[in-house]
């Protein structure tokens, strides 16, 4: 995988953001079902749920995902 959200987890957890507290939010910012294929890194984020995060914690989209080049080298 070549984009990791490990920014985007430690984000939550710095701020107590658990998938319970997710699933209480009237107008969560990222689904329970996203984030649970982000920590399996079986998904990603859309740029609809990018902007609703970055709009969440006012942050840029750099703040929480990274590119990280596969191992053997990604193709062009």
């Amino acid at each position: 995988m070549a984009i990791i959200y490990d920014k985007l987890l430690a984000l939550l957890d710095a701020n107590g953001i658990t998938s319970y507290k997710l699933r209480k939010m009237e107008h969560p910012f990222i689904s329970q079902a996203t984030l649970t294929a982000i920590k399996t890194g079986k998904g990603g984020l859309d740029h609809r749920t990018i902007n609703n995060v970055c709009k969440y914690f006012g942050c840029q989209p750099g703040d929480i995902m990274e590119y990280v080049p596969d191992e053997a080298g990604d193709a062009q």
